[in-house]
């Protein structure tokens, strides 16, 4: 009984000092423009990932609140505030300090700032989010929301053109899947800045513009989102009924209802039922039936969860392919992870048998990546989050005292939105994403604020910071010193991107025109080799567009530049079996087999059973003047059935150096049997040795009819002919 009235007498030592509301409401402000700027705006060129513009500006709004709120505290002598919930980011964030020591040193400091950053947002809005400044929040992601979407509509409706993006319609956030992702996560505060709503005019408009956002959730097709959605139709109401008393809908008159009801539905039906302008949509229906308005399409995108081949060759087949890796992963390093960052890096070593390229750069699943990467630490930052979550849903459920109801509808919006946050997170990864991360960390500000009104201090881990002017003092200097990291690290990054991204861009132009050799590409293929050696020297370890122009430079035939280029990705990315067959590759055309030879092994270890060894193996018996072994060795791969198109094209390079024409015919034969897009080509190549070399008259006339045969129309065919020796051209 002592026990417990000492907790109930120490229970309002917890709750937050009396600081005006006007002060908080400044840092509340900054985080709010945060939220409505961030998904506002995107890159409208491509020199630079949508994303990254997205982390530095929440790197230095976060930064910037920060500087405010402890300006604002400069004389304060009371208690600041402190929440168990902080060892979520910040046991992470240790972790991945940790891990630079031993794992990717870049991958792991970019993972120790993204969760640091999360921690001070979490810890800013703790200590600032009083719950009558939660719908300025609410409204700052609501507003930023809605402008996301007016963009992602017009790319859908008219195909808007002027942020770069991949599949449509993407908005601001370069993937659609993202931008749907973020729309949902912030459903929860538009409806409850609906349902607080007291006059006809703002109810109309939320109403309006909340389904408008909407509108945009079924126009991506984003089923991570759509099956959310399907959630949200049941928690929704459920939390409005609950808490009745505690909002503003509740005393609506008829003429409110019918604007919030009608004013949502024709919204809804309306702009739903517009057919898309948007080029890349209609192709995506006529292959794959998915609708031409954004009503069919989320019904569409809905209904294929119950296919069978969305489980076998869709997008799901490819996911459960990395999840099944990153459960190998998992089960192999249970304990210590493979380091913040590294699933990226250490990913090729638990793929399927024969794969020599990266299924994907993520998990696109949060839990899955957080485990593999971070071991026992991300276990138990996890299982402490689901924890902490469960038990505040059933203290929400349960506390029914007059402070309790007050605070229901905060903790049931920030509960929904951290229900969103985790349900997307199981077929993406809005965590590593600046505006869903930024999110994440404020929904759990609001439930840990709540928490601290409530003096819930069993099992929340709150605590009171002594504090002193000093302090403050000493934080601001932390702060602007932070802020000027930032400001250094996102002019790197930036610069980085638009080095890289501009030398890709040169690359594909050149390789575009048909013409790489033709000498007036000279001077613009020496600004992309400056290009490239500046932007790998600020970022070494750009694994996503760097590869791209080499690629580009093996077309030409440049492998002595191809090769520095992939090995510069080979030191960052040493497991990937198609990057080290590359550089195998490369050595083995300029003739520097020891090195080729080196790279080819290293490859073997990682994938005995690439088909890819065995063109390289045999290209590099052939440039080491050993083209009898050369041929021997082709010649068992095919009889082995064990070739890819590489193999067979190299197999008649070999022919053609040592005048081995059996083995050219083979290799044609095998071409004409696996690759029929080639026969006409073949066939023509079988014609000319028949002809030439091996003087069989009948087998080459044979050969030539059927490459014209080959050809689909008569212009295609008169060309073919064309290309027939004249002595047979008269007997086709």
């Amino acid at each position: 009984m002592a026990r417990k009235k000492q907790r109930a007498a120490a229970a309002p030592a917890m709750r937050p000092a009396p600081v005006a509301a006007s002060t908080h409401g400044q840092v509340v402000f900054v985080l709010a423009l945060m939220l409505m700027v961030v998904p506002a705006v995107g890159v409208p060129h491509e020199e630079m990932l949508q994303d990254t513009l997205k982390s530095m500006l929440v790197a230095f709004f976060t930064l910037g609140a920060l500087l405010l709120f402890f300006w604002q505290q400069r004389q304060r002598t009371e208690p600041l505030h402190w929440h168990g919930l902080l060892w979520f980011p910040l046991m992470l964030a240790a972790y991945a300090l940790g891990s630079m020591a031993w794992s990717h040193t870049y991958l792991a400091g970019v993972e120790a700032i993204r969760w640091t950053v999360f921690a001070l947002l979490l810890w800013l809005g703790l200590n600032t989010l009083e719950r009558e400044l939660l719908p300025k929040l609410a409204l700052g992601a609501h507003v930023g929301a809605v402008i996301a979407c007016f963009w992602g509509l017009l790319q859908f409706w008219f195909d808007f053109g002027y942020f770069p993006q991949g599949p449509n319609p993407a908005s601001t956030f370069v993937n659609r899947n993202f931008a749907a992702e973020f729309v949902i996560c912030v459903l929860p505060f538009s409806a409850y800045l609906l349902l607080r709503a007291r006059s006809n005019t703002a109810v109309a408009a939320y109403a309006f513009t909340t389904a408008f956002n909407l509108v945009f959730i079924l126009a991506t097709g984003t089923r991570s989102a759509l099956i959310t959605l399907l959630f949200l139709a049941v928690l929704l109401p459920l939390a409005a009924w609950l808490y009745r008393g505690q909002w503003a809908f509740s005393g609506w008159d008829r003429d409110r209802r019918y604007i919030a009801g009608s004013v949502f539905v024709s919204t809804v039906l309306l702009l739903g039922s517009i057919t898309t302008g948007n080029a890349e949509m209609l192709r995506e229906h006529e292959t794959g039936d998915r609708g031409k308005t954004a009503l069919a399409r989320g019904l569409s995108r809905t209904l294929s969860v119950t296919q069978a081949e969305e489980y076998t060759q869709n997008s799901f087949s490819v996911r459960w392919t990395m999840w099944k890796a990153t459960g190998r992963m998992i089960a192999d390093r249970p304990l210590a992870g493979v380091g913040a960052g590294a699933w990226e890096v250490d990913v090729p070593r638990y793929q399927a048998e024969g794969t020599q390229l990266e299924t994907d750069y993520y998990v696109h699943n949060e839990i899955l990546q957080l485990l593999a990467e971070y071991g026992l630490a991300g276990w138990t930052a996890l299982l402490g989050l689901l924890g902490f979550l469960l038990r505040a849903a059933w203290r929400t459920l349960r506390d029914r005292s007059a402070e309790g109801m007050a605070e229901g509808p905060v903790r049931s919006t920030a509960l929904l939105g951290l229900f969103v946050v985790l349900m997307v997170s199981n077929a993406g990864f809005p965590w590593r994403l600046a505006t869903t991360g930024a999110l994440f960390a404020l929904y759990l500000a609001v439930l840990a604020a709540s928490d601290l009104r409530l003096g819930a201090q069993r099992f929340s881990g709150m605590a009171a910071l002594r504090w002193r002017p000093a302090f403050s003092r000493a934080a601001m200097a932390v702060s602007v010193l932070a802020l000027g990291l930032a400001v250094y690290i996102s002019q790197q990054a930036a610069l980085a991107e638009h080095k890289l991204i501009r030398a890709v861009k040169l690359a594909l132009t050149i390789s575009q025109s048909g013409l790489p050799d033709d000498p007036r590409w000279e001077p613009v293929k020496r600004e992309m080799l400056q290009l490239l050696r500046e932007g790998v020297t600020i970022m070494p370890h750009y694994r996503k567009v760097t590869p791209m122009a080499a690629d580009e430079l093996a077309r030409w035939g440049d492998w002595k530049n191809a090769v520095w280029i992939w090995q510069s990705v080979a030191e960052s990315r040493p497991y990937v079996a198609a990057l080290l067959l590359n550089i195998a590759r490369g050595y083995s055309q300029t003739g520097e087999i020891p090195q080729a030879l080196d790279y080819l092994e290293r490859s073997r270890k990682l994938q005995p059973n690439a088909l890819a060894l065995a063109s390289i193996e045999v290209v590099a018996l052939s440039k080491s003047d050993k083209p009898a072994e050369a041929a021997a060795l082709a010649r068992r791969y095919f009889a082995d059935d064990r070739y890819d198109l590489d193999l067979v094209n190299v197999a008649w390079g070999v022919a053609l150096r040592s005048k081995d024409w059996d083995l050219g015919i083979q290799a044609m034969q095998l071409r004409i049997g696996r690759w029929p897009e080639l026969r006409i080509e073949s066939w023509l190549r079988l014609g000319n040795v028949y002809a030439r070399e091996k003087k069989d008259d009948a087998k080459a006339l044979e050969a030539f009819r059927a490459a014209v045969a080959a050809a689909t129309h008569p212009e295609e065919r008169a060309e073919v002919a064309k290309l027939v020796p004249p002595p047979y051209q008269a007997r086709l």
